[in-house]
């Protein structure tokens, strides 16, 4: 037992350094909180590290609201609030 993610794993999963065991505990939580998400719809804080690919959640963002609101994507950015209380 090594404790490393086999390499069938980690070429099609998220990116990361840690041993297995601790991997694996992420994938869960990855996992868990998804299953919340669909649950109870999208939550009021996302947990950005613990999406596969983020910039692709951000650019889906602004499409979305782009699309609502007639605004042109290139004209669109994010403001952004980092809060330590939630």
């Amino acid at each position: 037992y090594m404790n490393i993610v086999p390499d069938g794993w980690s070429n099609v999963a998220f990116l990361s350094l840690k041993p297995l065991s601790v991997w694996y505990k992420d994938l869960n939580d990855r996992i868990a909180f998804f299953k919340e998400w669909l649950k109870d719809g999208h939550p009021a804080a996302f947990w950005l590290s613990g999406l596969f690919f983020p910039q692709a959640f951000f650019t889906a963002i602004m499409q979305n609201f782009a699309r609502a609101h007639k605004f042109a994507i290139d004209r669109i950015d994010f403001d952004i609030e980092l809060r330590d209380d939630c």
